[in-house]
């Protein structure tokens, strides 16, 4: 799951939904202890020997269709549609009442509001952006690098943009990065692969109906002419995409290293003065910079340098239409989703309003909403628990790194104080989020938003020469997700994953083993996977390893590799190995860890024998699977195949499970068996 600046190092699941309020309500007394397995989600036609995917999950899927909404439906979702009307419940008591002005319930209230009218929305239309857009109709090469900033205060990054982030060298302290940015469609392989043409036509029809409706082509001229504005655009973008630093490479920390003084970056790109950029953004005097990309910005020196001044100011103007939409009336917001949703992922229909607006308001005012949500939903007994299986997880991996046959003595030492160095935080943070410099105003739904966007972006640059707030969560309380975070060496688990499918206060642990516990084990293998290996114990980025266990590394890591890239994800296309190479690394070592700790528990008498015909050892991998279970549309495939670091859903099952020897033994998988991988071909590694 991803880090929120631009900086993707090693963030955990990414499941990108929230909490349930169904499954909330379970807290509270402990009843007694059940199997946690629902029986109706198996599909009992299908030997798990077969495919244990569709074994484990068959009949959720069956109960629980794609709906028109949504390119994936799972297990997760239908938390996120509990947690979304639970949030609302919160929401909607504030707007009903009366508020003090400038309280945090005057805000959430309010937003929502403004949001939820319709007729406001409507009436405004393209309102809301003109003075945006008729300034850039105007803008000439001069006042470039002012605009930038102030695009970048909204929380609009064209061309590139910077952010604070952990000293590589001195994680205690906050320094400047700046990363490539500014892909209207996303991947860059969708601007250069000769099969997505369909898509870069979509693209250029969505940006030639935007310039229309929202009247920039007339603006600059263009009435009449939006399609070839458009194409210039997408010739513009795919330029920038070609000098892109591609994801693989992203993936290695060391390549995105590139500290100089910030005169040295102007030397890189002298068509932006860099100076009056970051005196814009209100940043003081820096002595150093971390370019993410060198050669990216030596190359768009070129492209800004070259480029006709009305196609950067289209590209400028698409940039804030595009980030607008959302929140303008329904002409734009369904062209929009005509595009991001239809066209690349294959949904049939947008999400009801409300369920947006909500989640405006939480991406807004997320730790105001986290602290209502943590006071009404989340029991202390559960945090209480949570603490003590991260604990059992923590000496599990310790066990394993020492029973590691593979490690010198010297490597294993400084991995175990790794471990032993863990932050670990479960719930909420200890101090919340101070909104007071937060306006919410009755003028327009998209100046609330661009007003809470500075809020943010203030918030996060003034960070940047400073020490690093190690208390500082990533995500809010209700999100359900996890993180672990390598600068700071932190595992971190919202209230949020801390229910069903993941954890249930009423289950017997064998299902809390196979669900949290593999999310646990999950985190903290992302300290020692293909990028967290590369931090020490304080975050640093700094080389612990011996050459020769990095090399034994590399060759293991390489099993997995060529194993998840041999998967056929639709016909033609294949997983992407080493793009879901921590990921991969990740969930092997999540369930060799936590299995190593749910054994422990059954030694120690704490797991039940048998229940509802399973062997606890069987309810450990149902438990996991039951986590992946998930209807997905055929666009929504080949969207995430290309862009999410994660494996789909069924190859987290029916690719990671064959490499766990424990696996065969509980649902007696033979040779020839079509989930039986030779032991010579299984990943050991964590």
């Amino acid at each position: 799951m991803k880090k929120t600046s631009f900086l993707t190092i090693t963030l955990a699941l990414c499941l990108v939904i929230f909490s349930s309020s169904k499954a909330m309500a379970n807290y509270g007394k402990p009843k007694k202890s059940k199997s946690g397995i629902t029986m109706s989600n198996l599909d009992n036609s299908v030997k798990p020997s077969a495919d244990f995917y569709q074994y484990a999950c068959g009949g959720w899927m069956k109960l629980n269709p794609l709906g028109a909404e949504y390119a994936r439906y799972g297990s997760f979702d239908v938390l996120g549609e509990n947690n979304q009307k639970q949030l609302k419940d919160l929401v909607l008591k504030l707007a009903a009442q009366k508020n003090e002005k400038g309280s945090v319930a005057q805000k959430v209230g309010d937003l929502y509001k403004i949001g939820m009218d319709t007729v406001k929305l409507e009436q405004q239309g393209a309102q809301p952006i003109q003075a945006e857009l008729q300034k850039m109709a105007k803008l000439q090469r001069n006042q470039l690098s002012q605009t930038l900033a102030e695009l970048a205060l909204e929380g609009e990054n064209p061309f590139f943009g910077l952010f604070g982030s952990a000293d590589p060298d001195n994680s205690d302290m906050t320094i400047a990065y700046i990363w490539q940015t500014g892909l209207g469609i996303g991947d860059r392989d969708y601007y250069l692969a000769a099969d997505q043409q369909n898509i870069r036509d979509e693209y250029v029809k969505l940006m030639a109906k935007m310039f229309n409706i929202s009247g920039y082509s007339k603006l600059a001229g263009f009435a009449g002419r939006e399609t070839e504005l458009a194409q210039r655009v997408l010739a513009m973008e795919s330029m920038m995409a070609n000098y892109f630093m591609d994801k693989i490479t992203m993936r290695d920390p060391y390549k995105t290293i590139n500290k100089c003084t910030p005169a040295d970056f102007q030397k890189m790109i002298p068509a932006i003065d860099f100076n009056a950029y970051t005196k814009a953004l209100g940043l003081g005097k820096m002595d150093v910079v971390n370019v993410g990309q060198p050669e990216y910005f030596k190359g768009l020196n070129n492209i800004l340098m070259t480029t006709d001044m009305e196609v950067i100011r289209a590209y400028l103007a698409w940039n804030i239409i595009n980030s607008a939409a959302s929140y303008l009336s329904d002409e734009f917001v369904n062209a929009d989703f005509n595009f991001y949703g239809k066209v690349l992922s294959g949904r049939q229909e947008n999400r009801p309003r409300w369920k947006r607006v909500i989640g405006t308001v939480d991406g807004c005012l997320g730790e105001a909403l986290g602290q209502m949500y943590v006071k009404n939903y989340f029991p202390a007994e559960a945090k209480a628990r949570m603490e003590q299986l991260v604990k059992n997880l923590q000496w599990a991996l310790g066990e394993r790194i020492k029973a590691s046959t593979w490690m010198t003595a010297e490597t294993q030492k400084a991995a175990l104080d790794k471990l032993a160095a863990f932050t670990v935080k479960i719930g909420y943070p200890d101090k919340w989020r101070d909104y007071s410099n937060l306006t919410i105003d009755n003028d327009s739904y998209y100046a609330n938003v661009v007003r809470a966007r500075r809020f943010e972006s203030a918030y996060a640059l003034s960070k940047i020469g400073k020490p690093v707030d190690k208390s500082e969560w990533l995500m809010t309380p209700q999100t359900v997700n996890a993180y672990y975070e390598p600068n700071t060496n932190e595992i971190c688990f919202p209230a949020g994953i801390l229910q069903p499918p993941f954890f249930d206060m009423n289950a017997d642990d064998a299902f809390n083993y196979g669900a949290i516990g593999v999310v646990i084990g999950h985190e903290m293998t992302h300290g020692f996977d293909d990028q967290g290996r590369n931090y020490d114990l304080n975050g640093n980025l700094a080389d612990w390893w011996t050459a020769a266990d990095s090399k034994s590394f590399e060759e293991r890591a390489q099993v997995l590799i060529d194993h998840f890239d041999a998967i056929e994800v639709a016909p033609g296309v294949h997983a992407n190995g080493s793009y879901t190479l921590g990921e991969n690394i990740a969930d092997n070592g999540g369930l060799n860890v936590s299995y190593t700790a749910f054994q422990k528990a059954i030694k120690e008498g704490a797991i039940k024998g048998d229940m509802d015909g399973f062997t606890p050892e069987q309810r450990f991998f149902l438990a996991y699977a039951g986590v992946w279970a998930a209807n997905i549309r055929p666009e929504e495939v080949l969207r995430r195949t290309k862009e999410d670091v994660h494996s789909l859903g069924m190859w987290r099952v029916n690719g990671t499970l064959p490499h766990i020897d424990a696996f065969y033994k509980a649902f007696n998988i033979k040779e020839g068996d079509p989930m039986w991988l030779a032991p010579e071909k299984r990943a050991k590694i964590w």
